[in-house]
């Protein structure tokens, strides 16, 4: 899957997507279909002001279309690699940091545990993801260097079936004060300015249903 950016001043992106595959008998599998999601940020930095940007990212996901009740499913998220810009409208980008992506937990659904695997280019600390208040928050501090290459870590994410009901999968984040993904840009211009960014996906699509039963 490829991503493109477009920022009025910053012009940077991190994020990842969703892919449901069934675990032994337990669910039945559908196949994948792509997803385009529509990132709506706002990048605030000091004297320039709060600067607007979009960028769209495309997935290919897929889910069970059931699954049993009690039964298990894994949650995988498989990030395509992704390029910082060098330079935007004049500012150099020096690098990417503090970068956090939320995922909500399902609903009708029980977190079990996670694994990160792979990833590259994302600076010396490794990622983590960590669960709070039924929100996964994949996070790692970075830097990525303005024009490097980087890949995030695919999230396999172990989940338990509830009773009854539907299972929907989507990113979280519904305005620049609730952001899904976070993350600081650093550009150059005669000094370093840190523009702190806030980013939420509009519209937010449900990229997949398993019903239980």
């Amino acid at each position: 899957m490829k991503s493109t950016l477009r920022h009025t001043s910053a012009r940077v992106l991190a994020c990842a997507t969703f892919a449901l595959v069934p675990v032994a008998t337990l669910a039945t599998p559908a196949s994948a279909a792509p997803v385009d999601v529509i990132f709506d940020c706002q990048a605030n930095a000091p004297v320039v002001g709060p600067k607007q940007a979009t960028f769209k990212q495309a997935a290919d996901v897929s889910a069970p279309a059931t699954v049993a009740p009690g039964g298990a499913l894994d949650v995988v998220i498989d990030p395509a690699p992704n390029t910082v810009p060098a330079d935007v409208s004049g500012y150099k980008v020096k690098h990417i940091k503090n970068f956090a992506l939320k995922i909500p937990i399902p609903a009708n659904s029980s977190y079990v545990g996670a694994d990160l695997t792979g990833g590259s280019g994302l600076g010396p600390t490794p990622p983590k993801i960590d669960v709070a208040n039924g929100v996964a928050t994949v996070s790692f501090p970075g830097p990525i260097a303005g024009g490097a290459q980087f890949e995030l870590p695919t999230i396999t994410a172990h989940l338990k079936a509830g009773n009854s009901g539907t299972i929907e999968t989507k990113l979280a984040g519904t305005s620049y004060n609730d952001p899904g993904l976070t993350f600081t840009a650093v550009v150059t211009q005669l000094v370093d300015i840190e523009a702190p960014t806030a980013c939420f996906p509009n519209p937010s699509p449900v990229f997949t249903k398993t019903t239980i039963g």
